[in-house]
């Protein structure tokens, strides 16, 4: 499943909340960091804010940084949040596509698997991804060092 800019920018602005959980951060440091627009980043922090995974604070002193622990950030609640054709409000009329009548078992079938790839990410958190990355750094420490 291909994941759309949007979702993979609100994934990368979460990681990065993470992994500088002790401070506040701006918009200017991720878009640094990433080489993204901050014009884009700010609709995404936007869309995190009005969906409550990031607290955000205008003016001197302010930023942004996580509302919740990562352990209780849902990959799947994120995803599902910022990924618009996951939304079933959001699909099309069946018999409106490109002229041909969409058979209902086939949308079945792709709606079981959509299901099963959202349940998937439900056993997963933000807290697994920073722990992975921890784990793949000190695996490249650990490899230098036996060179």
């Amino acid at each position: 499943m291909r994941l759309s800019r949007f979702t993979d920018y609100s994934l990368r602005v979460l990681i990065y909340l993470g992994q500088n959980d002790q401070d506040r951060v701006t918009i200017n440091q991720i878009s640094e960091s990433y080489d993204i627009s901050k014009n884009h980043l700010m609709k995404v922090v936007s869309n995190l804010t009005r969906l409550k995974f990031v607290n955000a604070q205008r003016g001197p002193g302010g930023g942004i940084r996580l509302n919740h622990n990562p352990k209780d950030i849902s990959l799947r609640e994120v995803i599902r949040n910022t990924e618009k054709h996951l939304n079933p409000a959001n699909r099309p009329d069946p018999e409106s596509v490109h002229g041909i009548e969409v058979d209902t078992r086939l949308e079945g079938y792709l709606h079981k698997a959509l299901q099963a790839y959202l349940d998937t990410l439900g056993g997963f958190t933000l807290e697994d991804v920073l722990a992975s990355q921890a784990e793949s750094v000190d695996l490249l420490v650990l490899e230098e060092q036996v060179a």
